[in-house]
């Protein structure tokens, strides 16, 4: 599944294009790489974002076309959420 399809199923972002911007604009990396909207998320995948101050490293333990919203937490695992106090260089 595409990774900005991906993010929009798991409701871990809201929209897609949400999803596809951020990635264009290279503030989303799977496996350590910065990747494109178009990306293959297979199970196993480590998908780190970062938008606004805020960066989730998830890891996906499942990959499905269609969830119900209270099901959509098993798509995947949080690792790590933190927020950035100064900026990075």
């Amino acid at each position: 599944m595409r990774l900005d399809k991906y993010l929009k199923v798991a409701r871990i972002l809201k929209r897609r294009t949400v999803s596809k911007e951020l990635a264009v604009n290279e503030r989303i990396k799977v496996n350590s790489k910065i990747a494109k909207p178009s990306k293959e998320v297979k199970i196993g995948d480590i998908i780190e974002i970062t938008y606004g101050t805020r960066v989730m490293k998830i890891k996906v333990l499942e990959v499905k076309e269609k969830v119900k919203k209270n099901d959509a937490s098993i798509l995947y695992e949080v690792l790590e959420e933190y927020k950035i106090t100064q900026k990075e260089e």
